[in-house]
């Protein structure tokens, strides 16, 4: 089994697969295999659901599983509550180490997180973070999808030439609102099955560092493996700090393989 794992990125919500290019670009030079995943949840499909996006997840992770290839998953934001309920069951269950030299699939080694969260087993995105909306974005319930109710530029991308922010605004696509409400019983806190780095975003405007900070406490509370870094970054440090966070993320998958 080759030493270096897959890498399986999963966006936000309103995001496509392409604001991950910068990152599997610089991973792809230190030849990792990187795969992106589009979330149905993004698409212009208000009945898409939050359990056909675990699925999507899903399908890449074991399409590199049962060939022998371990693999990371990296998401963010939204992404990271779809990338936990995706590893379910497979992750290395601590009594078959002894059993490792017989076992020719692959697993999910850990998971690194940009400015995301941590749900419990059971509980939807919205109902995770309170129940209702920001006021960064509403529902709008008569069309079902979920829109951004302030400047998106300036939530997402601030800290970006303007014309950068600009192109990134103009790729947002419709965000299924009943992916983010409902589908609490597909949901599943694999961050506590695998080690979690985590990277902050201290100048985010959509989910305050107070808060990303206060998630990452309790979840170590309630026994999680987190490491914590923080970067002076809006809430896309993949587009505005491309390479702090690829070092990031090539740091968190050393102490992920050992």
């Amino acid at each position: 089994m080759s030493r270096k794992p897959t890498l399986v990125f999963v966006p936000g919500a309103w995001h496509n697969a392409d604001t991950w290019d910068k990152i599997t670009s610089l991973m792809e030079a230190e030849q990792y295999k990187s795969i992106r995943v589009a979330l149905p949840s993004a698409t212009p499909n208000p009945s898409a659901t939050f359990l056909e996006d675990i699925k999507a997840v899903r399908n890449s992770i074991v399409a590199e599983t049962i060939e022998g290839r371990d693999v990371v998953v990296v998401a963010h934001s939204y992404g990271g509550i779809v990338g936990s309920s995706a590893i379910k069951g497979l992750v290395r269950q601590k009594q078959d180490v002894s059993l490792s030299a017989n076992d020719l699939s692959g697993h999910v080694l850990g998971i690194v997180m940009l400015a995301s969260g941590f749900i419990p087993t059971g509980v939807s995105f919205l109902d995770g973070f309170g129940g209702k909306p920001p006021p960064s974005w509403k529902a709008d319930v008569q069309s079902g999808f979920a829109t951004i109710a302030v400047d998106p530029r300036d939530l997402f991308y601030h800290d970006l030439p303007t014309e950068e922010g600009n192109y990134w605004v103009s790729k947002l696509e419709k965000q299924s609102l009943k992916a983010l409400a409902e589908g609490g019983e597909h949901a599943y806190a694999g961050w506590m099955d695998v080690p979690v780095w985590y990277l902050a975003t201290t100048e985010d405007k959509a989910l305050p560092i107070q808060a990303q900070r206060m998630f990452v406490q309790i979840a170590k509370d309630a026994g999680a493996d987190v490491t914590l870094r923080e970067v002076e970054s809006s809430h896309s440090p993949m587009l505005s700090k491309p390479k702090e966070t690829a070092d990031f993320i090539l740091e968190a998958v050393t102490s992920f393989v050992g």
